[in-house]
């Protein structure tokens, strides 16, 4: 099987030679086009101040990032090391309740952002744990990190944001249910790099008699930073777009527009959702603003929204999925299953809250 499946490759070529060559790739080097071209003009002081707002939202934005890409593509370049046997022993074949109910833990604990869980999902995908754990997953973790829930009782306090945790990780484990169904029923496919284990497979007596014939080397890191770039590529590509276009969003839409309009009514619940789906803003970023709109507009289900709907909405997301599933059915299928369970959910924190 190819290692290697779900990332861009050039093994359609002539020859090996053509592998070599520069391949221009619209979304990445556009992305970046920009990003460098703001920065040489904001340098070089011209464009004034809209080229002045671009360029420190996108150079804001990225710095933000940067910590939760280079721990992904680190831990994609990782994973590469790791049987894919290991994968399914631990987090089961994805096809049972106690195999979703993993992989939303497994979310919930992993401290990173949200574009880093997306390098890792990618990963996972890859490495063969089934479409509902992966969308399971990638659904729990976004904001659930460690030191974002220290962020949020600092900000909303204990009893929400232990609410909001528990909330999410039910929206997980349904919606990942919800995706075995749809799976089983042939809806939407399989994921083709399931590898199938032995009953008597022992990861610990595996792990010893692998652990016997290797040994720390520099090539050895090389090659783990090495593969979580190639491997990571198709899912930066996407996360550099969505933060031009956020970046162009937080630049020149006045921010009293985001706590103004959302009270806690239907109708700004759905201008929340609308404002989520389409502004991107990693987990850190995010955090504060759904404080802001829970505590100005006294709207904890909002707040709740806002946070929920960047991960079952988000256009970066949804490109991103697409990208390592090679299924358009899979992400436009993410709304679907989640939405109408963050607004039910919604509403029930405005009224009680």
């Amino acid at each position: 099987m190819n290692e290697k499946s779900c990332c861009p490759s050039h093994k359609d070529s002539v020859n090996s030679s053509s592998e070599s060559k520069f391949k221009l790739d619209w979304v990445l080097h556009g992305s970046l086009l920009v990003i460098m071209g703001c920065v040489l003009l904001h340098s070089a002081g011209i464009g004034g101040e809209h080229v002045s707002r671009l360029t420190h939202a996108i150079l804001a934005l990225l710095t933000d990032m940067s910590w939760g890409i280079i721990l992904g593509l680190l831990s994609v370049g990782l994973m590469n090391k790791i049987p894919r046997e290991y994968f399914t022993a631990l987090m089961g074949r994805g096809d049972t309740f106690k195999d979703i109910t993993k992989a939303a833990i497994a979310g919930v604990v992993l401290d990173l952002c949200n574009h880093g869980i997306l390098v890792i999902s990618g990963k996972l995908y890859d490495r063969g744990m089934s479409i509902a754990q992966v969308l399971t997953f990638l659904i729990a973790s976004p904001w659930n990190s460690l030191s974002l829930t220290f962020i949020l009782i600092s900000l909303i306090g204990l009893k929400w944001t232990l609410l909001f945790t528990l909330a999410s990780m039910v929206i997980a484990i349904i919606s990942g249910c919800v995706y075995l169904l749809l799976v089983k029923k042939g809806i939407l496919p399989e994921n083709p790099n399931t590898v199938d284990v032995a009953e008597d497979f022992d990861i610990k007596a595996d792990f010893k008699k692998r652990m016997k014939d290797w040994s720390f080397s520099w090539d050895w890191i090389e090659s783990i930073i090495k593969d979580g770039w190639t491997d990571g590529k198709m899912i930066l590509r996407w996360i550099l777009f969505g933060a031009v276009v956020a970046a162009a969003m937080k630049a020149f839409v006045p921010t009293e527009i985001f706590t103004e309009w959302f009270g806690p009514t239907i109708i700004g619940l759905g201008i929340t959702l609308i404002t989520a789906t389409i502004v991107e803003i990693c987990s850190e970023g995010s955090a504060p603003i759904a404080a802001e709109i829970m505590n100005a507009g006294q709207a904890p289900g909002n707040g709740f929204t806002f946070l929920m709907a960047g991960v079952a909405t988000d256009y970066t997301e949804i490109l991103v999925v697409r990208e390592f599933t090679k299924s358009w059915a899979i992400p436009l299928s993410l709304p679907l299953v989640t939405v109408p369970q963050i607004i039910i959910l919604g509403l029930i924190f405005n009224m009680f809250g």
